[in-house]
């Protein structure tokens, strides 16, 4: 029963593109081992914007925490989504430009992700 949130959350997602609404699903963390923030958001529609949004967070890695798992299925499906897009692994810092830390600037707490491509993780020389 522990790992079933995940593995339903992973199953939609694997069932690519059934229409919308769409779940976002992302992970993040201070590095790509350890996602310590999720983030759910709802697409409506075509060109929509992420709207409703839901973040969680935990000082261990997430990705192992069944009750918030749980907690972000409960989401997708309160919102009716029909399809879930979700990478497998860790997309970025979990802090946020503007808000944890001055625009323009890279995280002081996450130095992993300073020269690095979110989306592939390749260093950007």
């Amino acid at each position: 029963m522990k790992d079933k949130a995940k593995k339903a959350l992973y199953k939609k997602a694997k069932k690519g593109f059934s229409g919308y609404p769409v779940a976002t699903v992302a992970f993040y963390g201070p590095d790509d081992r350890k996602a310590t923030k999720l983030v759910v958001s709802i697409v409506r529609h075509e060109h929509a914007d992420s709207e409703p949004m839901r973040k969680w967070f935990s000082d261990d890695d997430i990705r192992g925490n069944s009750a918030v798992l749980a907690q972000a299925l409960e989401f997708v499906r309160d919102n009716d989504a029909k399809s879930v897009a979700m990478l497998d692994r860790i997309v970025g810092c979990p802090h946020e430009e503007g808000i944890d830390y001055p625009e323009g600037k890279a995280c002081p707490e996450c130095p992993f992700w300073e020269k690095r491509d979110r989306w592939s993780g390749n260093v950007i020389h």
